[in-house]
């Protein structure tokens, strides 16, 4: 039976500030690991779903530490290789009240930008694999990278694999030479599940619309393989209390989800990764609104859970699409 889930990316180590002290305040940090694909990885391994993670680790003890990290997660390291670099490291000072959160990223030359995945027997990784999903960060990192996802992209399609792109047009990390608009539209061309913004569609897909719903339409348009498009809708009222719905367009009409309440919010870091799971595992095993409505909920239980990734249950989920649980919802 295919139902492996494939995804690809770097992981990097976070350090963060205990509780809510500042940088200029803090004497030591915390430890956690995480990557936006990898965290959708384990969140789909804890719901059951045979999950593969695809990356490369420094040859060295902190790269082990993270392919333990990725096991004890239940994530199969079968394609997970050593290489010559180091760990990417971010740092995170965690927001509360009207102050944001900051980060500051330490990912520069890290052995996963500059590994070329000559290795990886691409058809090999797909064989028994019913998704793979990827994000722009991949490609935002390197030609190198750039260049080794759209093999491994058109490995997936000649093995009938459903394909997943979270844009996540990231300014700041295009840097080597090529525009999102150079690379992404390649790469977005494999789609079949897209999540993306306003700013996305800009960025990485060259679409201008005023409204949400004409920019799906011309994604569709200029992107014929798009059965879905996606993208969460937050409302921040204080940097621990926010609002999040989401809303799924389906090629003929936009679903929007219940809107919950956030006041208490312990991590934010994630929570779009945990939605992205959600949404791939809902469109596994449920219809459409079912499966908005769970990656909804699989979003704001990460909210309450501290480090990059969503320790949650489907069973905890679905509590929380039923109405079981202590939160506020909006309607």
């Amino acid at each position: 039976m295919r139902n492996k889930i494939i995804t690809i990316g770097e992981i990097m180590m976070r350090l963060s500030t205990p509780g809510h002290e500042r940088f200029v305040q803090a004497e030591q940090f915390e430890v956690h690991f995480g990557g936006a694909e990898a965290n959708v990885a384990i969140s789909l391994a804890h719901w059951g779903q045979p999950s593969q993670h695809v990356t490369a680790l420094p040859a060295h003890d902190l790269g082990l530490a993270v392919k333990n990290y990725l096991r004890k997660h239940l994530v199969d390291c079968t394609h997970v290789y050593a290489q010559d670099g180091r760990l990417g490291l971010y740092f995170l000072e965690n927001g509360v009240m009207q102050r944001a959160s900051k980060i500051i990223y330490d990912r520069f030359d890290s052995a996963f930008a500059n590994w070329d995945a000559s290795e990886v027997d691409w058809d090999a990784v797909f064989l028994d694999a019913a998704w793979f999903h990827w994000t722009g960060i991949t490609p935002a990192l390197s030609q190198a990278a750039a260049d080794f996802l759209l093999k491994a992209l058109k490995a997936a399609k000649n093995h009938g694999v459903k394909v997943s792109a979270d844009i996540n047009y990231r300014r700041n990390l295009w840097n080597y030479g090529k525009s999102p608009l150079e690379i992404m539209p390649e790469l977005i061309r494999y789609a079949d599940v897209v999540i993306a913004g306003l700013t996305d569609f800009e960025n990485c897909m060259d679409i201008q619309a005023s409204e949400y719903v004409e920019a799906c339409h011309l994604a569709k348009r200029d992107y014929p393989s798009i059965a879905y498009i996606s993208t969460t809708e937050r409302e921040t009222i204080s940097s621990n209390h926010n609002q999040l719905s989401a809303v799924l367009w389906n090629g003929q009409e936009l679903l929007t989800s219940k809107s919950y309440d956030m006041p208490q919010i312990v991590d934010r870091i994630g929570g779009g990764d945990a939605y992205m799971a959600g949404l791939i595992y809902g469109l596994l095993h449920m219809e459409q609104q079912a499966a908005l409505e769970f990656a909804v909920a699989a979003s704001v239980l990460k909210h309450g859970i501290s480090g990059d990734a969503n320790l949650v249950s489907v069973e905890e989920v679905q509590a929380l699409v039923a109405g079981n649980h202590v939160g506020k919802l909006l309607r």
